[in-house]
């Protein structure tokens, strides 16, 4: 089997597992929930007029602050919502297995046996082995 093979095999398991389909689900009901759509439609709506309102040359800023204001309410909304809360989290969940495979891949890449290093990088790793003392 030639790696991209292997790859491929990859991208099946990462699709049969749990973070993934937890990931898949929220996302699909966010998509599809109408409230939560709306919010966000509003929330664009308002981020254009401020967008607009910074644009003109005779800026008013008690505009742009009110403006900015009702923003980040609408955003600590928005992500309040339970199926977005739900969302944020298994997407949390979901980097943060892929940052992993990524770091096993590429510390096997750099020569490290990928049955023996981390699954994450040690703390402080900048992510440039010539200047690590590798991980153990």
């Amino acid at each position: 089997m030639t790696v991209i093979e292997q790859a491929r095999e990859l991208g099946r398991a990462i699709q049969t597992d749990e973070r993934y389909i937890r990931y898949m689900k929220a996302s699909e009901i966010n998509d599809t929930d109408t409230e939560i759509q709306n919010r966000i439609g509003e929330f664009n709506l308002k981020r254009s007029e401020l967008s607009e309102a910074m644009r003109t040359p005779d800026k008013d800023a008690d505009k742009l602050t009110t403006l900015d204001k009702e923003i980040r309410e609408m955003y600590d909304e928005i992500m309040a919502m339970p199926k977005m809360v739900e969302f944020n989290e298994a997407k949390a969940e979901m980097d943060k297995l892929l940052d992993s495979i990524n770091f096993i891949v590429s510390m096997a890449a750099n020569g490290e046996d990928p049955m023996t290093c981390p699954e994450q990088a040690p703390h402080g790793c900048s992510g440039s082995c010539s200047t690590c003392g590798g991980c153990h």
